[in-house]
């Protein structure tokens, strides 16, 4: 089985208002791993069952209150009822790292290649893709998931190795 990275960007912070741009899953599989994006109209039910077929276990920063509920409601598809779900978000606070996921990678010391970029800037970078045809950055919106997914799986490790009191 596989195991799953998961993060989305959206138009906006409401579910019932905004719309889902991209979608990032990062599947691993031992030491084989790739990275699957869907963006704009490819962000439908069936990509995003297709791309997690296989996989036992989605992990999500705060996907239990954001992306999963968005996801549900955009795509109508319960994400959390079709499979394992380990929000990394209460493993840190139940290692007192608080903040956002930028914040806590900050705090562990994990590297980010794209500094300034934060969920407002995705929104902002989806805008001026989808309303001047701005390539560069729809680039720049999709490495900031790919970092975000990527991230997310060095942050379980950071975590694993932070609970049994190595790090």
């Amino acid at each position: 089985m596989f195991e799953a990275y998961l993060d989305i960007e959206t138009t906006g912070l409401s579910r019932f208002y905004h719309d889902i741009t991209v979608v990032g899953i990062y599947r691993v599989d031992g030491t084989d791993s790739w990275l699957l994006q869907f963006v704009g109209d490819a962000v439908t039910k069936d990509y995003l069952l297709g791309a997690l077929t296989g996989v036992d276990t989605i992990f999500t920063y705060s996907g239990s209150r954001f992306d999963l509920p968005f996801i549900h409601t955009c795509l109508e598809v319960d994400l959390a009822n079709l499979f394992h779900h380990h929000d990394l978000m209460y493993d840190c606070w139940r290692k007192g790292l608080y903040g956002g996921f930028k914040a806590v990678e900050r705090q562990l010391g994990i590297p980010r290649q794209l500094k300034g970029i934060d969920g407002l800037q995705a929104v902002i970078l989806w805008g001026r893709y989808r309303n001047h045809g701005d390539e560069d950055a729809l680039a720049l919106l999709l490495e900031y998931n790919k970092e975000d997914v990527v991230n997310l799986k060095t942050l379980r490790e950071r975590i694993i190795i932070k609970m049994i009191g190595g790090y």
